[in-house]
């Protein structure tokens, strides 16, 4: 079984910053892309940011220039450096992962989210 668990959240004020880190393990063969969707209080789930094994880095527009996701692949972690927060960036923060499990095939795990919080 493949497992994904994020770290990180909580509260934070606006301006502020805070990273998130998400680890993938268990019986996995390869890693692929790995990222970040979160989904705000009565919103549809967005994309925030992804990352490839080859460390290409895509972003939605509302993070664009405020966010930096990168990667070990060593570890099979990802991290999201969230800087310039803003109350709007509140919501579940859920990491993904495109994964290969021993004996398996490709398919993307879900973490269980991670609540972020931008208030004063």
């Amino acid at each position: 079984q493949v497992q994904i668990v994020e770290s990180g959240g909580g509260l934070v004020q606006p301006g502020g910053s805070m990273t998130l880190s998400c680890a993938a393990s268990g019986s996995i063969f390869s890693v692929g892309d790995m990222g970040w969707a979160r989904q705000g209080p009565g919103d549809q789930r967005e994309l925030v940011a992804t990352i490839s094994k080859g460390f290409r880095r895509t972003y939605g527009d509302s993070v664009k220039g405020r966010f930096t996701i990168s990667r070990d692949n060593d570890k099979k972690t990802v991290y999201l450096q969230m800087d310039n927060l803003k109350p709007e960036d509140t919501g579940v923060y859920v990491c993904n992962v495109t994964v290969v499990p021993i004996g398996g095939s490709w398919g993307t795990q879900w973490g269980r989210g991670t609540q972020v919080t931008v208030s004063t």
